[in-house]
């Protein structure tokens, strides 16, 4: 994996997680990774008209956003082994393999999130080592991308970043991934919550 892609990892990440410190300081820090991480100018500028549609919202409109996006519609939940086994008993082993996995990659995780939360697997991505267990992360991980590209609204803001990851990064999955993902995930996970959360 090229500097670039790994960038445009790290950026993906950067955006995809909440944005606790609102949008402005946001932007600023991608468009310093932009300029500092990526040389080529069409990837630069493909890159800003992906972030550009969250520009248009102010702090407490962009964290609305986010959890209306991705809090509520678990369709578009951001926790990679949800995708794969849903409510499945077998979750809980498949998560303490993924902190394994990192932990021998000398990767420090840092924050409060499950160890399957999609920002920091591809901030993991980005600077893990190429190996069998690497390939095979970016193989599940563009399944679940490919999913999120697919099921979020056409409008959303944020539907770029995940376009962006399959056309630079993510291989296309096969039918069979697809269908792998598919079987293993408890249909129950798909239905949207039946109360929305009401900022205070």
């Amino acid at each position: 994996m090229n500097n670039e892609k790994r960038a445009i990892l790290v950026i993906a990440a950067r955006l995809l997680d909440y944005p606790a410190d609102g949008i402005k300081e946001l932007i600023n820090d991608i468009e310093e990774l932009v300029e500092n991480l990526i040389a080529a100018t069409d990837i630069k500028e493909a890159i800003r008209q992906m972030y550009q549609p969250l520009c248009n919202f102010n702090d407490t409109e962009i964290q609305e956003l986010y959890v209306e996006t991705f809090d509520l519609k678990t369709k578009l939940g951001l926790y990679l082994t949800a995708y794969e086994l849903g409510d499945s008993s077998r979750r809980g082993s498949a998560l303490i393999k993924l902190q394994k996995i990192i932990n021998q990659s000398g990767f420090e995780r840092t924050g409060e999130e499950l160890v399957d939360y999609i920002p920091m697997l591809l901030e993991f991505l980005a600077v893990a080592p190429e190996n069998h267990e690497s390939n095979h992360l970016q193989k599940r991980l563009a399944v679940a991308i490919n999913y999120m590209s697919e099921h979020i609204k056409q409008q959303n803001p944020y539907g770029g970043i995940f376009k962006m990851l399959m056309k630079h990064i993510f291989p296309t999955p096969t039918k069979e991934e697809i269908e792998q993902l598919e079987l293993g995930r408890e249909k129950a996970d798909l239905e949207e919550l039946p109360y929305p959360i009401m900022y205070g």
